[in-house]
């Protein structure tokens, strides 16, 4: 497996370093937390991404996309989160182009996929319904009833779910708690009849819901994939949208050390600069390590993902555990090397801690995926 992009790819995140240095820089992020903003991304922004082809990324080349493959977006996710850029580039392009691109029929292909493409639509992905990630934990039943299948239930922590136009929720249709068997996944219109979005204030000020569904009504039509394969379906699209989250983690830790790194070549303490201390030398050089084996453990899940590796789960699993780690390490070590500043809302640093701590727990904490790796590895 080769751990080395592509041409195209290379191109990709060229043009997204620009954009994000350019347009999105993290002063557009504190600028949109600021005015309260109702959907915490900008839609003129967004546009501008859709216009860059971004959105169609994983969307086959028959409906309008590049399908330039899960490393395509990681790179630019990759990049985008050096500036904390916020889009629903990731619940849409990423979670939704993927899940309808792989598993929708012909029809929903034709009905979804051009409106993601041109941006006229958002995805959401509901998943969990507490506060740990366990898709075998669902509860929200999905009833059938005559000709149609009555869902009702709860869905917590939805990323994006408070402007997504589109949902794609995972319910029972038979079997009981901790299975994964006896699941079905639903494409919903988030404006029918009997759902109750509910915004959440989270930490890193991005755009989650908490989702009711009080007898939502579904037909044969709006599944996604096969009735009660639902189970394996949504892990296949996990493990795309963790390894697409990877990325993104990688790029807040590039972004928090190199700020980090300047800092210690400027501060002086006692007129000394303080990067010249051999303690902190030596915690850089741990950050440094720990940076780049996070590149080459997203790098291969990546190629994985797009090689289509029986060996996905496991480096999908990977990458998130690797990166929620590195992350969480590099964070902290910045406040700390910045000191006081290092901690105060005019700062942007404090914007990379908060990140890190809401991105650790998307799709699964490195506990979560520590224990399956090891499940998978057969321990």
């Amino acid at each position: 497996m080769k751990l080395i992009l592509t041409e195209e790819q290379e191109f990709l995140r060229d043009t997204a370093k620009n954009f994000a240095q350019e347009r999105t820089p993290v002063a557009h992020f504190r600028a949109l937390r600021d005015s309260n903003d109702q959907n915490l991304w900008d839609k003129d922004i967004w546009q501008e991404m859709v216009n860059l082809g971004w959105s169609g990324i994983l969307i086959p080349e028959e409906f309008g996309g590049s399908n330039f493959g899960v490393a395509g977006i990681s790179v630019i996710l990759q990049e985008c989160g050096k500036t904390l850029t916020p889009s629903p580039l990731f619940s849409t392009g990423v979670l939704g182009a993927y899940a309808i691109s792989n598993f929708g029929t012909q029809e929903q292909k034709e009905q979804y996929l051009p409106k993601i493409l041109n941006g006229k639509i958002t995805t959401a992905l509901a998943v969990d319904e507490s506060s740990h990630h366990d898709p075998s934990k669902t509860s929200l039943t999905a009833e059938k009833k005559d000709d149609k299948y009555i869902l009702n239930g709860k869905k917590t922590f939805v990323i994006d779910g408070a402007s997504a136009d589109v949902l794609i929720v995972l319910t029972r249709t038979s079997g009981n708690s901790d299975e994964l068997t006896g699941l079905t996944l639903f494409i919903i219109d988030s404006n029918a009849d009997g759902i109750d979005k509910t915004k959440l204030d989270m930490a890193d000020s991005r755009n989650y819901a908490n989702i009711n569904f009080n007898d939502v009504k579904c037909s044969n039509q709006d599944i996604l994939g096969a009735l009660e394969s639902g189970g394996e379906t949504v892990e296949s699209i996990l493990d795309i949208g963790r390894i697409a989250i990877s990325a993104e983690m990688l790029g807040n830790a590039e972004s928090a050390f190199e700020t980090t790194i300047e800092y210690l070549k400027q501060r002086k303490q006692f007129g000394v600069l303080i990067g010249t201390f051999q303690a902190l030398q030596h915690r850089a050089a741990a950050m440094f390590c720990e940076i780049e084996l996070t590149k080459s453990a997203v790098m291969a899940a990546v190629h994985g993902a797009d090689e289509r590796s029986n060996e996905l789960q496991r480096l999908s699993s990977l990458a998130k555990t690797v990166a929620g780690e590195t992350l969480h390490l590099v964070s902290n070590e910045a406040i700390q090397m910045h000191g006081g500043i290092g901690v105060t809302d005019e700062y942007d640093l404090g914007f990379f801690i908060k990140r890190s701590r809401v991105a650790e727990q998307i799709f699964g904490s490195s506990t979560y995926h520590t224990e399956r790796y090891a499940n998978l590895s057969g321990f």
